[in-house]
């Protein structure tokens, strides 16, 4: 049986808190920032949490690594 690997690109984008969510990026922020707001900009530094059904998708898929 072979055995169950790490998915990569979820290893890029999210990790997992001690409480099993799934913390992530904020999307938005990688270039077109001179129009935006600074209450805009401020909102979008703080990460985003998944948690539910979702976070327990993306922690299974990062499982191997953890």
């Amino acid at each position: 049986m072979p055995k169950q690997k790490t998915h990569k690109g979820m290893k890029r984008r999210f990790r997992v808190t001690a409480s099993g969510k799934a913390k992530h990026r904020s999307a938005s922020r990688g270039h077109l920032q001179s129009h935006k707001s600074p209450k805009r900009k401020r909102g979008l530094r703080q990460d985003g949490v998944v948690d539910g059904a979702e976070a327990r998708k993306i922690v299974d898929a990062l499982r191997p690594s953890l």
